[in-house]
């Protein structure tokens, strides 16, 4: 066993980020004598598996070969039949996995099919950093519902936006290139109404290379009280626009709002507001498996007073605004005691130029983190 030739099934796996979900990310390489005569990754929901496109693209016989693969090789009928039928008919003779399958319904069943049929399996090569890759799969497959983050940008003072609003802009350039790159990678971008009516976002995706993807737009908006006008609701974009609204929205609004092509969820009230919970439980039954919350403080409270965000993205800039009145990433009512504050675990710093982007996990009590635990 060679650990690089995982290690280059990772890198192959990462390349289908933003076209898979809900889908994990999937690499594999196969190896004969040494040599690497096949590599595929998944690359796009609904289409061929790594497994399948690395026999696709073999330069040789594949029999005899060893095969290293992210995550271990599905043994049911989906959008595609079986790889690990595929992978004993081609007569490769060693299975290396980077994880076992974290979906209890299938879960080892690809290994036992592989050891039935007289395969070598060894499992557990790179398991971190696939779990990491691929934390929005572990969650989503496990509880039907959407990995959520928590991204923010505030000045050295911890505010978002001036005394008069203005935010444009607080992160530089490189900053706000990798918050693309993350709506890329997600299924859905989540904002409150408050937002849309102080800075009327597109919430689009916007990358020069590749063929970006623009997430599904998510609007809370308990009264639906956005115009017709907003950008989300008038734009070129294959990304539907999501409004979530409840009973107090007014029914010839809601009509409007179908009629301009938005999709219209009423969700029960909860605190006189979206039951943000239940939202998430109607989300992930639409197959939305990751949520970039870009809200403002408001939304940001509630996302983490009701255990939502399950990863925060905070970007810091040197710069300071001060007053009173200019708003803060989280407001809401906040808690009462240190004791009780959301915690980040796992913590990463990365700089872009002079601004930090602090990543971390969410400590829960039960001390699980998905892509993590």
């Amino acid at each position: 066993m060679n650990e690089k030739y995982m290690k280059r099934a990772v890198e192959l796996s990462k390349l289908g980020a933003g076209y898979t979900n809900p889908n994990p990310l999937v690499g594999a390489v196969i190896v004969k004598e040494d040599r690497i005569i096949a590599e595929g990754y998944h690359e796009e929901y609904g289409k061929e598996h790594a497994e399948i496109n690395a026999f696709k693209n073999a330069k040789e016989d594949v029999e005899g070969s060893t095969m290293y693969v992210t995550l271990e090789p599905c043994s049911h009928y989906g959008k595609t039949p079986p790889c690990a039928d595929e992978i004993v008919k081609r007569g490769i003779s060693k299975v290396i996995i980077g994880m076992k399958d974290p979906n209890p319904l299938v879960a080892g069943k690809g290994i036992e099919i592989l050891r039935k049929n007289g395969i070598e399996v060894i499992a557990g090569i790179e398991e971190d950093e696939i779990k990491k890759i691929n934390e929005i799969f572990i969650k989503y497959i496990t509880t039907k519902t959407p990995f959520c983050i928590l991204k923010t940008a505030m000045t050295l003072d911890g505010k978002i936006a001036s005394k008069t609003g203005d935010s444009k802009w607080i992160s530089n350039e490189m900053s706000r290139r990798y918050v693309h790159k993350l709506r890329h990678r997600v299924s859905g971008i989540m904002v409150g109404i408050g937002t849309v009516l102080a800075d009327d976002p597109s919430l689009t995706t916007r990358l020069e290379e590749g063929n970006r993807i623009d997430p599904t737009r998510i609007i809370v908006d308990t009264k639906a009280r956005i115009p017709l006008e907003a950008k989300v609701l008038n734009l070129d974009s294959k990304a539907p626009t999501i409004i979530a609204t409840t009973e107090k929205a007014p029914k010839d609004k809601i009509k409007a709002l179908k009629e301009k092509g938005a999709e219209v969820i009423i969700t029960p009230l909860k605190n006189d507001q979206v039951d943000l919970k239940e939202l998430m439980k109607i989300l992930g039954d639409k197959n939305i498996d990751s949520i970039l919350i870009e809200g403002g403080s408001t939304l940001n409270y509630e996302a983490l007073n009701a255990g939502l965000v399950d990863k925060v993205i905070s970007f810091i800039a040197p710069k300071i605004i001060g007053g009173r009145s200019a708003k803060t990433p989280v407001g809401g009512d906040g808690i009462e005691y240190m004791k009780d504050a959301f915690t980040l675990s796992n913590i990463e710093i990365l700089r872009f130029k002079e601004d930090l982007m602090i990543e971390g996990y969410i400590e829960r009590e039960d001390g699980y983190v998905y892509g993590i635990s």
